[in-house]
């Protein structure tokens, strides 16, 4: 089994950290990046790990391109999305200073930090929040079929005090697929982030079971 880094999947979307904008940000558009870039390097087997859209991608991907993925280990995301991400479209396009830019992304601004740049006409995002709202509706919906579809092992991360993934759907979502563990850290949605050491030694130890 290869060992693949957080992220591959698409823990983000496009255009966050140093990727180009993409022009497809539907779910097939998004697993099948994902299958192609472990096809060119020659994974199989891979252990995938995907936090929120990345979660969603990850364990399609092991539904759609089951031969690619031999576990999963999810965070804080669930079986069904409906997320409205529009308060983005009243982010500042530019602002006179990086400083301005990030008071205007308000409480927003600690997760997009990496995705700060600065332009010939001032500081602004590497991405168009357009295309960010585009890719949420696109992950909106019902995925229950994929989430139940793979048989690999399953790691499910919950973060206590998340107000994406409830713990009702958590309970739900391990119940109801065979082989998959559920995991509750003291954090919020980015429980990868808040509680790191957490998040690695209860990934660690998934994948030392395997």
């Amino acid at each position: 089994m290869s060992r693949i880094p957080r992220g591959c999947p698409g823990s983000r979307h496009p255009g966050h950290g140093l990727s180009e904008r993409s022009s497809d940000f539907s779910r097939t558009g998004y697993v099948e990046d994902a299958a192609a870039v472990l096809e060119h390097l020659g994974i199989h087997g891979a252990a995938v790990l995907g936090h929120s859209l990345g979660g969603v991608n990850a364990y399609q991907l092991a539904a759609w391109f089951p031969a690619l993925v031999d576990a999963l280990i999810v965070e804080d995301i669930g079986a069904e999305v409906d997320d409205d991400l529009s308060f983005s479209l009243a982010w500042p396009h530019r602002a006179p200073t990086r400083a301005e830019l990030l008071e205007g992304l308000g409480t927003s601004a600690r997760y997009l930090i990496g995705a700060v740049r600065e332009y010939p006409d001032g500081w602004g995002l590497a991405f168009d929040p357009k295309d960010m709202n585009a890719s949420q509706q696109e992950l909106n919906g019902d995925h229950w079929n994929d989430w139940l579809s793979s048989a690999c092992p399953a790691l499910l991360v919950r973060g206590s005090r998340s107000t994406v993934l409830s713990a009702e759907h958590a309970k739900d979502m391990a119940t109801r697929r065979p082989h998959t563990q559920l995991m509750e850290l003291p954090a919020g949605h980015t429980v990868h982030e808040t509680v790191p050491d957490e998040f690695a030694a209860a990934v660690n130890e998934f994948l030392g079971s395997l």
